[in-house]
């Protein structure tokens, strides 16, 4: 492992084997060092994972990301966004509930995606380069865009089909 941009509340952080974590990853559990989380782990990369240089994995709740998952540069992965509701205070002051995000053993997520609070990405998954995934991605398929969806999967017999 290269030297991480930052990495704070490492006890509820876990590596798997044989991973490689590039550098000036952000890897995080909660919002500031010290503080409590309240699962363990909130962080959880799986063996032989590859998270390329310039990503970010801010966790509060429970992001699991499985084994064999490779990741291009600049990749942001995060189970909680900030709300926007309440008009008389600030952004910055405001969150919604976590919702634990999962990505599935053998996927592959391209340069600059991002991956958003809930969302359950399954396995042998190809997400494309500056994608933003907002919603659940079937096992077996090919996502793009922005907001992502999925151009193509595998059926059984055919092999790999475009979806339209």
């Amino acid at each position: 492992m290269w030297k991480p941009t930052t990495i704070f509340n490492e006890q509820y952080i876990s590596i798997g084997e044989d991973t490689l974590i590039g550098p000036g990853v952000a890897l995080s559990a909660g919002m500031v060092p010290g503080q409590e989380c309240i699962t363990n782990p909130v962080v959880s990369i799986g063996d032989r994972c590859l998270i390329g240089k310039g990503s970010g994995i801010v966790g509060h709740f429970s992001i699991t990301i499985g084994n064999d998952v490779w990741t291009g540069h600049h990749v942001y992965i995060t189970d909680q966004n900030h709300g926007y509701e309440d008009v008389s205070v600030p952004i910055s002051r405001q969150s919604q509930p976590e919702r634990a995000v999962i990505i599935g053993d053998g996927s592959w997520l391209g340069h600059g995606s991002i991956v958003l609070p809930g969302v359950t990405i399954g396995e042998h998954v190809v997400i494309g380069a500056n994608s933003v995934v907002t919603k659940n991605i079937p096992s077996f398929s090919v996502a793009v865009g922005s907001p992502a969806r999925v151009i193509r999967k595998y059926v059984e017999n055919e092999g790999w089909v475009d979806v339209p």
